[in-house]
């Protein structure tokens, strides 16, 4: 086994993890979540479903993610993939039931590594209680295989009505109608469905620069979480919050706000931002004081075209991407004008189809999981 090592988003890849579609089902209504058929024409007809999504969704979307554990694999880089439950089978829990679960396609929701640490998120969907399972194996040979890695699991929460904000999904009742004003009021609230009663988190809510991490307060992440990722993690980086006014339902930081490069000699660092989900100016000023320059992601490309039906995520899942080192990234291979900002601050664009596994709810960032990078605890932020 390789070791487990991973400071930053774009130190050469070593080693990683790759989802996998089998048995995934559609995601059930609960207190966090109320998926909506995103084709207007067919929601009229047909109800939201349940249970296992058609085998031919699954095949698709299971050939785009072999072809990208393929393309990893012929750059020297070690794949490793989950071990998919019966996610057809329902929980039942004290206070709570799911009629089905979710599937393992989107390992880097459920699983982040933090230097020598590897930790298992909280996430705050029911659906999604044990999908860490999944991953078990894989990190039972390294607890096994690396002395000198550290395994964490954030404590499991109640997911009783309690730890819910009912009165989220009436929060924006008429909010096309109110005044700019209101409308800003209403978003810097930051009320999200997900109260603070006990910690839960999306490690994709998470993205790592060396000595610092980054964790966006969301749907999926509370503060809460922000408060127990400090109290484990402080003796070895810098946990800061980061928050973003203009997204009305948070989800994930790498379809808001992505590190690219760090600053090296006189050159900045390299963030790509989301026109639409603008940093809150108060989490700004650290990468402003430390030379990180925010370049916009241009519109997603024909997404409107493309997105399936029953994907539950944004637009925004063009700026997925993943970097294998500090010059190349993996990007759909639709997302032309993305293609051509990349490599004009010099980077070389892989581009890969990967539009059928949006339904699964991420693309290709949030499809892995990344083990080994060969990078470092380095001082980004020197001046905090």
């Amino acid at each position: 086994m390789s070791r487990v090592n991973a400071w930053t988003q774009w130190g050469k890849l070593r080693t990683i993890v790759v989802g996998a579609a089998d048995n995934a089902c559609y995601a059930p209504n609960e207190p966090s979540h109320r998926p909506e058929i995103k084709d207007l024409s067919l929601s009229k007809h047909i109800d939201w479903p349940l249970g296992k999504k058609k085998q031919s969704t699954i095949d698709a979307a299971n050939k785009e993610l072999n072809n990208l554990s393929d393309l990893l694999q012929s750059r020297g880089i070690k794949v490793l993939r989950p071990e998919p439950l019966d996610f057809t089978k329902p929980i039942n829990a004290p206070g709570w039931s799911v009629p089905n679960m979710l599937c393992c396609v989107c390992p880097r929701d459920t699983m982040i590594t933090v230097g020598n640490y590897m930790i298992e998120s909280t996430l705050s969907k029911r659906s999604r209680f044990f999908e860490y399972l999944s991953y078990r194996k894989i990190v039972r040979e390294y607890w096994k295989n690396d002395s000198n890695m550290k395994w964490k699991a954030m404590p499991k929460p109640s997911m009783n009505e309690e730890m819910y904000w009912d009165g989220y999904w009436s929060k924006f009742d008429g909010f096309e109608d109110k005044s700019d004003a209101e409308k800003e009021g209403l978003l810097k609230k930051y009320q999200f469905v997900l109260n603070d009663l006990e910690p839960a988190f999306d490690a994709a809510d998470i993205t790592r620069c060396g000595k610092d991490i980054f964790i966006q307060q969301s749907m999926t992440t509370n503060l809460s979480a922000l408060k127990w990722l400090k109290s484990e993690l402080e003796k070895h980086v810098r946990v800061h919050l980061v928050r973003f006014p203009y997204d009305k339902e948070p989800s994930h930081i790498d379809c808001t706000f992505v590190p690219l490069r760090a600053p090296k000699d006189n050159s900045p660092g390299l963030i790509l931002t989301n026109p639409e989900r603008v940093i809150d100016d108060r989490d700004k000023e650290i990468f402003v004081r430390n030379n990180w320059e925010f370049i916009d992601a241009p519109m997603p490309n024909k997404i409107n075209e493309n997105m399936p039906a029953f994907c539950q995520s944004s637009k925004w899942l063009s700026m997925n991407l993943l970097s294998i080192d500090e010059k190349t990234v993996i990007v759909e291979e639709n997302e032309k004008d993305l293609h051509k900002l990349l490599e004009s601050h010099g980077f070389f664009v892989e581009k890969i189809p990967f539009r059928h596994v949006f339904e699964f709810g991420g693309s290709i960032h949030c499809s892995t999981w990344d083990i080994e990078r060969a990078d470092n605890c380095v001082d980004y932020f020197p001046n905090q």
